[in-house]
């Protein structure tokens, strides 16, 4: 019995984690890939089927496989990445009004930029 509630809270964690990870993708101060990577830790441990659906998604699972094994990603996702924070970032601050939120997202957002600048950079040709 004990089994088999945590798989289904495993896989429930995970189902949530892949919905946070895809609105990350579209709102800059959420993290995309540790929620990715919660999800691929949940389902690993709850899942074979959910996990291979992950790691082998059409969009998603050739960036994810990269960064679990290589801690790689393509130069177009790292330029596309910091781009995409930034004008977020911008945006929120000129909106919020309030020194210290602005202080935070600036301080998030230079975090965010410097582990995508630090993450090997890879070429098609080595992307899965």
């Amino acid at each position: 019995m004990f089994n088999a509630a945590k798989k289904c809270l495993l896989i429930i964690s995970g189902s949530f984690s892949v919905t946070l990870g895809v609105v990350g993708i579209f709102i800059p101060v959420l993290p995309t890939t540790p929620f990715f990577l919660l999800a691929v830790f949940c389902y690993l441990r709850s899942s074979k089927k959910l996990y291979r659906w992950l790691i082998y998604h059409k969009v998603f699972g050739a960036y994810i496989y990269n960064y679990i094994t290589n801690r790689a990603v393509l130069k177009s996702t790292k330029i596309g990445a910091i781009i995409f924070l930034w004008t977020g970032l911008i945006a929120s601050i000129l909106i919020i009004d309030s020194w210290y939120v602005s202080g935070l997202l600036l301080l998030i957002g230079i975090g965010v930029s410097m582990h995508l600048i630090l993450l090997r950079t890879v070429n098609r040709s080595e992307f899965m």
